[in-house]
């Protein structure tokens, strides 16, 4: 498949961001061209009737949303239309390309590979940052973000004034964190990589909802090698969650294992085995104190703000990524960010999408498939528990793993249909529905819990 060929490198490149190690690269539209070159791929799979032309089930509201959001743009913010637009696009084109030039499990299972080894490389990489010790970082602006240098001066978490004294450049700016590799260092001592993964958060989300793809390829074959590989990338993700301090991240592998285990030995040996083996992050890991209550009542604040933008707003919100415009900060939630800047319309069509790929691997497990089909089935079922969770506290709307994982659901249903062609996931007016029950309940929750948290 030629279209796998610029899709496999233009997953690499979003992951691993090798424009922020060789600067020269920020120049180059590294997304844009491998984007193109899949697509050109795609294109010459028809040609040669390698691929076929089969639209996943949320494709439509994918192209609705999109249609959306350019409305709300023209009406909100016309002066931002082309720059947010361009700027939507890049991963709802992964998306695209995903969903429906990856048409064989075989396939797929190269995709979940890579991205399952691009997940420990990660999680390996804040590791080894977490156990580093402490060193100076003179922040500089590259490719206009802020960048962290470390100048070789070693410092400590308790006396973070040293790197502002003797061997300092007058008038920059220093940090006291930890040295990891590839000159990545964390931030108040929580690991981090670059890129989008620059927060913590990130981090954790992106490394937590590939656990899944370990097991499944131990499900298709035991051996002593994809045994160590299930125990690695368990011990390695965990660890590094660890050192993120995420609690979303607890709380998304946490919902990884339960689903995945639940769904695969029932209920009460699945609940106690995920339990299990989330337990330790979960009682060792995540803030606590001040900091913690201070980052949580943030939180909140940004939901109230982002609620209150949409009670202003309801039809097409304040436009696509101008959450920003009206507060300091983003929303810390994928729901209440699209409510914001797309309004009721707008969560409904993004809410449809998530219910769409949560329903294609729930349908294939529900259905008398192959063996092979029902291992990938469940393991993205558990990859979008952890995805929709880390979600809910997270501006993640938008980020092109978000929409990567959304066109694996459509992987999944393209392989089937290959060889089932009666497989349907059908989305109608009761599903609809649902959605729209499930929005209205979430955002009435939302505004009763932040009024309580902040006063009435």
């Amino acid at each position: 498949m030629f279209a796998a060929v610029g899709l496999l490198a233009l997953i690499v490149v979003d992951y691993i961001r090798p424009q922020e190690y060789f600067p020269f690269l920020y120049a180059v539209p590294l997304l844009h061209l491998l984007t193109a070159l899949a697509l050109l791929g795609f294109v010459i799979d028809l040609r040669l009737g390698l691929s076929r032309l089969n639209p996943a089930p949320h494709l439509v509201p994918v192209v609705m949303l999109f249609a959306w959001s350019l409305a709300g743009l023209a009406v909100r913010a016309p002066g931002q239309l082309v720059t947010r637009t361009t700027a939507f696009l890049i991963p709802l084109a992964i998306y695209l390309l995903v969903a429906h030039a990856i048409q064989t499990i075989r396939m797929l299972e190269v995709v979940c590979g890579l991205l399952l080894a691009i997940g420990l490389a990660l999680a390996t990489i804040g590791v080894e940052q977490g156990l580093s010790d402490y060193g100076c970082h003179r922040v500089v602006m590259r490719g206009g973000h802020e960048d962290f240098l470390f100048d070789g001066r070693p410092c400590s978490e308790t006396d973070r004034q040293v790197c502002e004294d003797e061997g300092a450049e007058p008038g920059a700016i220093y940090w006291c964190e930890k040295v990891g590799l590839l000159g990545t260092q964390s931030v108040h001592g929580r690991v981090r990589y670059r890129g989008t993964m620059r927060d913590p958060n990130e981090l954790a989300l992106a490394i937590g909802i590939v656990v899944p793809f370990s097991l499944a390829f131990l499900d298709r074959r035991r051996s002593v090698l994809r045994w160590i590989q299930a125990a690695v990338t368990f011990g390695m993700v965990g660890v590094c969650i660890y050192f993120t301090r995420s609690r979303g991240g607890q709380l998304l592998y946490l919902a990884v294992l339960a689903v995945y285990f639940v769904r695969r030995f029932g209920a009460r040996i699945g609940l106690v085995a995920g339990t299990l083996l989330a337990l330790p992050i979960i009682l060792l890991g995540g803030r606590s104190g001040s900091a913690a209550a201070a980052s949580t009542m943030e939180r909140i604040h940004c939901w109230w703000v982002g609620l209150h933008l949409l009670a202003a707003s309801p039809g097409f919100g304040v436009g696509l990524g101008q959450f920003t415009e009206h507060n300091r900060q983003t929303a810390h939630s994928s729901l209440v960010l699209v409510a914001a800047e797309m309004g009721l319309v707008g969560t409904l069509l993004w809410s449809a999408i998530i219910y769409i790929a949560v329903k294609i691997p729930l349908t294939a497990l529900r259905a008398e498939l192959p063996r092979v089909a029902h291992t990938w089935a469940l393991a993205l079922l558990a990859s979008m528990a952890g995805l929709i969770v880390g979600s809910m506290f997270l501006s993640y709307a938008y980020k092109t793993v978000f929409w990567i994982f959304i066109g694996l659901t459509g992987v999944l249903y393209q392989a089937i249909r290959r060889h089932e062609p009666g497989f349907r996931v059908p989305f109608g007016v009761r599903d609809l529905g649902a959605v729209a029950l499930v929005d209205a309940a979430l955002l009435v929750g939302l505004v009763g819990y932040t009024g309580l948290k902040l006063g009435w």
